[in-house]
């Protein structure tokens, strides 16, 4: 039997040896946690804690795989961003730094790869930046060209656009590579899921909204919006918005709806085939539509066919799934009409269209509401589940199999309640009608927020 030895004594011909303590790894700290953003106009506005904060979509995905920085105690970096020339400044401060077996985040580059050329590690050439570079904006517009602030055919509601003190400029050609170089972190930083644009292709444009100021004769950048011409055979063109940017300070004062309504007049003027906007978040798509509804409401021969389709939905007393949704869009031929004549796509017409139909019907009594209501419901039905009520419809379901159970299926087609009945056994029972429920909810919270808007701007 063994015996547990006590004594401190080593044995003969041995040395003791050293006791070795390990230190804790190296958590990190999220970069989220440890950096802060102020946007700044003037000298006195560095290091002034009333300086405005801007909080970006997300500054862990700039620090390696986990979003974190290592290496620091206490790490805090607070970085200045002139709103004049675009240039940043970087006041780092820790109280010490060590590898703690995750190595030493490289702050520089980090923050280089946000800011790149616009960031300046002295403070004092930062506050200098104030003072040479104070007519930046003015130099860039200088060699833009200036774009007229009402127009009929494309903006509507001119009020904004003519009594705003706010001018619009499109940069084309070697201007754009320099100006998008100093906007880009302001990209990086606000815009979610945003990339840099090829500056080097000569398609993109770029349409600066700024504002002279009343005490000089400077120039302030309001926003900003980023447009690409694609080619649309045979000759035509379509313009496409990539990203747009109004300034954290000047938010929610209707400038964005601004850029939107020069861009439709860009599309008009200009005979493209459409104006398009690429993956817009739920903000733009709201002023987007905002916009295009309030023209329409305007467009005279429009009139009597949005007439008659909410009269058919008043006046069925029978309405039901099996008459579908079809009936009540429009023509083709009107369809190609609006498109002719607001460069307004099918897809966001008929998004209009169904807008439209409700501000016929909200003040004329339950049963139109109702059939609307049912309308809605066969659209969602046949346009996003992707089926005619009662028709055939297509069940995948998956049959594992040796080789790879998670790439093995069975697609088949069935009808009417069976169809139901896989799907709710699939979803676990999750039905198709209670999926359906929340998409038509969601879509009637999009139509009132619209129909909101406009009644209270024709208060």
């Amino acid at each position: 039997m063994g015996t547990n030895q006590n004594s401190t004594d080593s044995p003969p011909g041995q040395k003791k040896r050293r006791r070795v303590v390990f230190s804790d790894k190296d958590a990190g700290i999220e970069a989220n946690e440890c950096i802060s953003i102020y946007l700044v106009f003037s000298k006195d506005e560095v290091g002034s804690p009333k300086s405005f904060k801007i909080e970006p979509v997300d500054l862990n995905h700039f620090f390696e795989d986990d979003g974190k920085l290592y290496g620091y105690q206490s790490l805090k970096v607070v970085i200045w961003l002139s709103g004049i020339s675009f240039h940043a400044f970087a006041d780092i401060s820790y109280e010490s730094s060590s590898d703690g077996g995750k190595g030493v985040t490289d702050l520089k580059s980090s923050l280089s790869n946000i800011f790149a050329d616009n960031l300046v590690w002295s403070k004092d050439e930062f506050l200098q930046t104030f003072s040479t570079d104070c007519n930046y904006i003015n130099s860039v517009v200088s060699n833009a060209e200036l774009l007229p602030k009402s127009g009929a055919n494309g903006y509507g509601d001119n009020t904004l656009l003519e009594e705003s003190s706010a001018d619009v400029f499109r940069v084309r050609g070697t201007w754009l590579g320099n100006l998008y170089c100093r906007l880009v972190p302001l990209v990086l930083l606000l815009v979610d899921g945003s990339n840099p644009i090829d500056v080097t292709c000569p398609r993109w444009e770029i349409y600066l909204l700024v504002q002279r100021n009343q005490n000089d004769s400077s120039m302030s950048l309001l926003g900003f919006a980023a447009a690409y011409r694609f080619h649309k055979y045979p000759s035509s063109t379509r313009l496409r918005l990539g990203q747009i940017l109004i300034m954290p300070t000047y938010q929610r004062r209707g400038y964005g709806s601004h850029l939107l309504k020069v861009l439709n007049y860009v599309a008009i003027s200009e005979d493209m085939y459409d104006f398009t906007i690429e993956e817009p978040v739920d903000v733009i798509q709201h002023a987007r539509t905002c916009i295009d509804v309030e023209r329409l409401l305007t467009y005279a021969p429009l009139h009597d066919t949005l007439t008659r389709a909410a009269s058919r939905l008043k006046h069925d007393k029978n309405f039901s799934k099996e008459k579908g949704s079809s009936r009540y869009k429009p023509h083709a031929d009107i369809i190609e009409e609006v498109r002719k004549t607001f460069k307004i796509t099918k897809r966001q017409f008929l998004n209009c269209w169904e807008i439209l139909l409700y501000l016929k019907l909200v003040d004329q009594g339950e049963q139109g509401l109702e059939n609307y209501a049912t309308y809605l419901v066969n659209r969602v039905e046949n346009e996003v589940i992707g089926r005619e009520s009662g028709e055939a419809g297509k069940v995948v379901i998956d049959i594992p199999t040796e080789f790879d159970g998670d790439a093995s299926f069975v697609m088949c087609k069935v009808k009417g309640e069976q169809s139901s009945s896989f799907e709710k056994d699939e979803c676990k029972g999750i039905s198709q009608e209670e999926n359906l429920r929340q998409l038509v909810d969601e879509r009637m919270k999009e139509i009132r927020a619209v129909v909101d808007k406009i009644s209270q701007k024709s208060k």
